[in-house]
C-alpha cells in the first residue's frame, strides 16, 4: 500500500520535506540494521534526492529548537512524543504542511491539524 502511495506521489510530482533531525534518526537506523554498503547507498540516494529537489531539507534552527521546547511543555500529557517529532511539528506548522507519512499516531492527536497519510 505504501509503495502505491509513493508511486502515485511521484507521478503527481509531489515534493516531500524532511529535517536534519529526522535524517539523523534515519541514518542511525540504516547503519544499525543493514550492512554498511546498503546503508551508505541509502544515504547517497537521500543526498541525491535533496540535491535534485525531490526532497527538501529543513534545518532545525535555534528558533525552531526553542519552539519545540515550548511544544514539549505544552504536551506534558504526551511524554512519548520524541523531541524529533516535536521539531517536525514546528516545521510543519511553520511551512503549512498538514499531511505526514508516519506510524506515529500522536501527530493526529495533538490538535494541530496534522493527518497521517496514507490513511
Amino acid at each position: 500500500m505504501l509503495t502505491n502511495f509513493y508511486s502515485s506521489w511521484n507521478d503527481q510530482k509531489g515534493v516531500s520535506y524532511t529535517t536534519d533531525y529526522v535524517l539523523d534518526e534515519t541514518f542511525t537506523l540504516f547503519f544499525r540494521r543493514v550492512p554498511f554498503t546498503e546503508a551508505k547507498d541509502s544515504l547517497e540516494v537521500i543526498d541525491l534526492a535533496i540535491k535534485e529537489g525531490y526532497l527538501r531539507l529543513e534545518r532545525i534552527t535555534a528558533e525552531r529548537f526553542e519552539k519545540a521546547k515550548e511544544l514539549r511543555m505544552k504536551f506534558k500529557d504526551k511524554p512519548r512524543i520524541s523531541f524529533t517529532d516535536l521539531t517536525t511539528m514546528v516545521v510543519m506548522a511553520e511551512i503549512g504542511i498538514t499531511d505526514i507519512i508516519t506510524e506515529d499516531d500522536h501527530f493526529s492527536q495533538v490538535g494541530m491539524g496534522f493527518q497521517k497519510i496514507p490513511t
